[in-house]
């Protein structure tokens, strides 16, 4: 068995990734390729969907939502939900983001279908996302 020599400060600074299953502990940033594609459940461990995409606010630099793919069978079906990004916790050991949700909330939030996203501009459709998950429209 290889053993690798660490030192976790030096690899969260360099970005360098060591192999294992420590590899960047403690976790503090993670690149947009590496979210989109990552499983979401809930804390039950029942399957969310997963990260099709990340909305990034061009004025704050700030991540705003993760767009959650739910419902889908191999890519098919399914619909996509604006999820504001601070309603995820990542789970490094199982590398799942955890959404403390159950599927009818996630159901019942403010959707759209794959071939037609809301203008990024679209001041009602994000104000409705931000009330019902309960944060405030920033005007």
């Amino acid at each position: 068995m290889r053993t690798f020599e660490k030192s976790y400060e030096t690899d969260n600074r360099t970005g360098t990734n060591q192999e294992g299953p420590d590899a960047n502990r403690p976790l503090e940033r993670l690149t947009a390729t590496s979210i989109i594609g990552d499983k979401v459940e809930n804390a039950q461990g029942d399957d969310l969907g997963s990260i099709d995409n990340l909305m990034i606010n061009i004025h704050t630099g700030r991540v705003e939502y993760a767009v959650l793919e739910f419902g889908s069978f191999l890519g098919i079906g399914g619909k996509l939900f604006a999820i504001p990004f601070e309603e995820l916790r990542v789970s490094p050991g199982r590398h799942v983001f955890i959404l403390n949700r159950d599927k009818d909330y996630l159901r019942m939030s403010p959707g759209f279908d794959k071939n037609h996203w809301p203008d990024t501009n679209d001041h009602t459709y994000y104000g409705d996302v931000d009330s019902y998950w309960g944060y405030s429209t920033m005007p």
